[in-house]
């Protein structure tokens, strides 16, 4: 069974979900169901029930705190092939109040700059954030770029980790 638990962010709710106390899904969102159709058959066919989250609740208070690598200590798990996987593993190395670009992050994970198009597709398709913290790449063109939850939302965050580490 999926759990999921709704937490308050300052740019609005925050829905995790969780299986065996791995996070699976996470988006800024009221309604834990706009994460839940986004994963696979496999994990939509063990149904949805609300509940507590209590270690990744604490995460995300402690993340607001001020207490940035808190996200980092939740296990995560989402699809995708191995490349995916190794983009995934990168994006969590990205340190809290830094930002990288498309190029890379795909060097990051061991990939050649030219698989840029690969990185964004991961940061496209990442269910877990800001666990899986896509918002800090940003494209080479400049400004803040595409974000699934929209920018007002990448850039809080953004501006969030930067005013705690310039401090």
């Amino acid at each position: 069974m999926i759990v999921t638990h709704t937490v308050p962010t300052p740019v609005g709710p925050l829905a995790l979900l969780a299986r065996d106390g791995i996070l699976v899904a996470a988006g800024f969102t009221a309604d834990p169901y706009d994460m839940f159709v986004r994963l696979s058959p496999e994990l939509q066919a063990e149904g949805m029930k609300m509940g507590e989250l209590p270690e990744a609740a604490q995460a995300v208070a402690d993340y607001l705190d001020g207490k940035l690598e808190a996200l980092d200590t939740i296990p995560v798990s989402q699809p995708g092939t191995p490349t995916r996987q190794r983009l995934y593993e990168a994006l969590r190395a990205v340190p809290a109040g830094t930002t990288v670009r498309y190029a890379e992050l795909a060097r990051h994970a061991g990939l050649p700059p030219t698989a840029a198009r690969a990185a964004g597709s991961a940061c496209a398709q990442n269910l877990i954030a800001p666990f899986v913290p896509c918002h800090r790449v940003l494209p080479a063109a400049g400004g803040y770029g595409g974000y699934y939850y929209g920018p007002p939302v990448k850039q809080w965050l953004l501006n969030h980790e930067a005013r705690l580490i310039s401090v």
